[in-house]
Order: structure tokens, then sequence, then C-alpha cells
């Protein structure tokens, strides 16, 4: 977002007012990086008759979150392409998830300056870490097309148990 929006999260930069590079920037960073790594993996994993693309993403609100142009409609178009890649993959052994943290997280994008009382309700980018190593896993063989919460996690596996 500080590329977009140097003043961010202090002001609400509206859609008209971001650079148009700086939309190519985040477009191309988010949903093009997507879209050429799994284009370059997805037909060894189909070749090798099995593999695991995990894409994250984030929550809906800041999606459509105002002065989030074009951090937020790049997250929805990372969403709708794995829906499509999951589609296009089911049944081919490689699967298509998306993870997202299941909130703000402390990975820079808040201002020093920002309010304690947010800055505490920060998640720590770990919360990551266990459910990206699962759907990496052969246990996760047979979650496809799924959307999940990584600090909702354990709650997800204990009900699919």
């Amino acid at each position: 977002m500080w590329a977009v929006n140097a003043r961010f999260p202090a002001y609400v930069q509206p859609f008209w007012e971001v650079d148009p590079q700086a939309f190519r920037d985040v477009l191309d960073t988010k949903v093009a990086g997507v879209f050429h790594v799994a284009r370059a993996v997805v037909p060894r994993m189909l070749a090798a008759g099995s593999g695991r693309v995990v894409n994250i993403s984030m929550n809906e609100s800041t999606m459509i979150r105002r002065g989030f142009v074009p951090y937020g409609p790049s997250g929805a178009a990372v969403e709708a392409m794995s829906r499509v890649m999951a589609t296009e993959l089911d049944g081919s052994g490689v699967t298509v998830n998306l993870l997202l943290p299941g909130g703000a997280t402390a990975t820079g994008m808040v201002a020093d300056d920002a309010p304690d009382e947010f800055k505490v309700r920060l998640l720590d980018p770990s919360v990551m870490a266990a459910p990206i190593v699962w759907l990496a896993s052969a246990a996760a063989a047979n979650v496809h097309n799924e959307r999940i919460i990584a600090n909702e996690f354990d709650e997800w596996l204990a009900r699919r148990a």
C-alpha cells in the first residue's frame, strides 16, 4: 500500500488518485505473480500426478475497503483465479486452495504511529506456518478448492475429522 499511497494508513486515498503505474505494479505482483508461478509449476505437478498450489488471500472486507485500491481488488482477483485453477484441475491430483491469515498481520503494512489498540491485534505472520505446511502435505490430498483462515485452522481441521 505504501507503494501506492505514501501516506497510508493515515490518509484514505480514493481510487482516482492512485498512480496508474503503481496500480499495475500491485496487480503484476499479486495477480500476475500467482499466475506465473502456477503456470510454471502445474505442468510438472500434472506430469507427476499430484501437487499442491496454495495461494494467499485476504478477508473480503479488505478486498472492498475504502482506500485499498489496488490492494483489495488484486486480492479478489487472486481468489477468482484460484477458483478457476481449482475447477480446471479438479480430479487431476493437483489441488488448489486459498489461505488467509484471518486478520491484519505484522508485516510492515502498519505505520509506526498507528494506535496501540490496533497494533496489539496484529497477527504474527507465523500464523500461516502450520496450515501451509499441512496443505502442502500428503494429509491434504483430498482438500481442494477450500478457503482456509489460518488463525482458525485448528478448528477447521477438527471439523473435517
